[in-house]
């Protein structure tokens, strides 16, 4: 059985085409180096709970998209509502990224491939995490596929 290795590699590969993301990860967050200002912004991939159904499988990736705020980017800048920092542009940017993957799952090459998303999901954001003033997005996917690798003969 590959499910858990076709399911991660589609992701994989489907954040790895774009020019906003650095690095790639998997596993323990915190076994990421997140003091290297040279990977972000990031996406990482956790494997959440799998649902065996009669004919697909449904597998939750925990998806976090994160990037390093920047605190100088005009200190010129006077605007309360903005701020000095690159906040709202990490929030923009990141959040993009997962419509796109989301959009690929739903109705592209993902979809064509029969790993599909069949629920609505929701990102949530997250501001100044870590230790390192982190912020993007956290997104719980589900993803279904066929269970056709295994047969009770």
């Amino acid at each position: 059985m590959r499910a858990v290795y076709e399911v991660l590699d589609k992701i994989k590969d489907k954040l790895r085409q774009s020019p906003n993301i650095q690095t790639v990860s998997f596993g323990d967050l915190f076994s990421v180096d997140l003091n290297k200002t040279d990977i972000y912004p990031i996406a990482h991939i956790n494997m959440g709970n799998v649902s065996f159904q009669e004919y697909k499988l449904e597998v939750t990736i925990n998806l976090l998209l994160l990037d390093v705020v920047d605190d100088n980017r005009d200190a010129d800048m006077t605007d309360d509502f903005y701020g000095n920092d690159n906040l709202q542009d990490i929030l923009n940017t990141l959040l993009a990224e997962a419509n796109i993957l989301i959009a690929d799952l739903r109705r592209g090459q993902g979809y064509e491939d029969l790993f599909q998303i069949e629920s609505d999901l929701t990102a949530q954001p997250f501001l100044d995490r870590f230790e390192n003033q982190l912020a993007g997005w956290g997104i719980d996917i589900v993803i279904s596929f066929p269970n056709n690798e295994v047969t009770i003969c």
